[in-house]
């Protein structure tokens, strides 16, 4: 089980293929984690929901490959 409080600002986050997704802005109340937007293509932040998280260790490691993580999370206002 993965612990909400071990994901910290500035985390880089990792696809399940060991490829960069993002860095952590921070936990948005909803539980999902939010990106930074300033290594987004797009300048947007996005979400990603803490269920994709396999493991936490210097980096947030997900479940999903980068392409997935990509391909999924959802834009922030």
């Amino acid at each position: 089980m993965i612990k909400k409080e071990d994901i910290k600002e500035h985390m880089e986050v990792l696809g399940s293929d060991g490829q960069h997704v993002g860095t952590v802005d921070h936990m948005d109340g909803s539980g999902s984690i939010k990106l930074t937007k300033g290594d987004s293509k797009d300048g947007k932040h996005h979400l990603i929901p803490s269920d994709w998280v396999d493991r936490v260790d210097q980096h947030v490691h997900l479940k999903k490959s980068s392409q997935d993580a990509k391909a999924q999370w959802k834009s922030a206002a």
